[in-house]
């Protein structure tokens, strides 16, 4: 399923197949965050997608590979990393970023719905943790710029750093239900800095 997919930030390629996939994960989406996982049902995905039931059945099998796919799309659909220049900078475009896709009506429920699934399904979170690498490489140059600019020790822990700042606003969005607005994005990626340059981060 993956094989055949565009590389994170490339252009899919066009024909009935990429739309076929794009008005699947479209209707999954729109589903999960309605309904949750436990209610995700494939063929009813292809039915809101105006697809062929077979069709749907043969690409991604059951709901949990439907789950995986869409993941990979997310990521494949994420923003760039930021370069502004500063550690603290990047990491509150970080933070601001985060903020924004969990506190996105669609999107919040979605990341609810897929790590509900990943509690209780080992391909719904294995993709869900190639989701967050994907994403987490994908940032890790502003650490690197960061240690070349002389802010933060030459060990630091890349994923350590970008991890600090957005578990804070996944814990507001999942356990305390605290606003996820831009103080508290602005908050997290002041404290992931100010740790990072003093050396918390690095590695043994």
């Amino acid at each position: 399923m993956e094989s055949d997919a565009a590389a994170p930030g490339s252009i899919r390629p066009g024909g009935r197949t990429a739309r076929v996939r794009e008005a699947v994960l479209q209707a999954a989406g729109d589903l999960l965050a309605e309904r949750g996982f436990a209610h995700l049902d494939l063929t009813e995905v292809a039915a809101r997608a105006e697809v062929g039931k077979t069709t749907a059945y043969r690409r991604w099998r059951n709901s949990t590979g439907l789950v995986a796919d869409l993941l990979l799309d997310m990521a494949e659909q994420s923003l760039p990393r930021a370069d502004t220049g500063s550690l603290l900078g990047d990491l509150t475009a970080n933070a601001q970023l985060v903020a924004e896709t969990l506190t996105d009506p669609r999107q919040g429920k979605l990341f609810q719905a897929v790590i509900a699934a990943a509690t209780c399904d080992e391909t719904a979170a294995t993709a869900l943790r190639r989701f967050y690498d994907v994403r987490l490489t994908e940032w890790t140059p502003c650490i690197d710029a960061a240690i070349a600019r002389g802010e933060i020790p030459e060990n630091t822990d890349a994923r350590a750093v970008l991890t600090a700042v957005s578990a804070p606003l996944y814990y507001r969005l999942l356990a305390s239900g605290d606003p996820i607005d831009d103080a508290a994005a602005r908050t997290a990626a002041a404290a992931a800095t100010r740790a990072a340059s003093a050396g918390i981060f690095t590695k043994p």
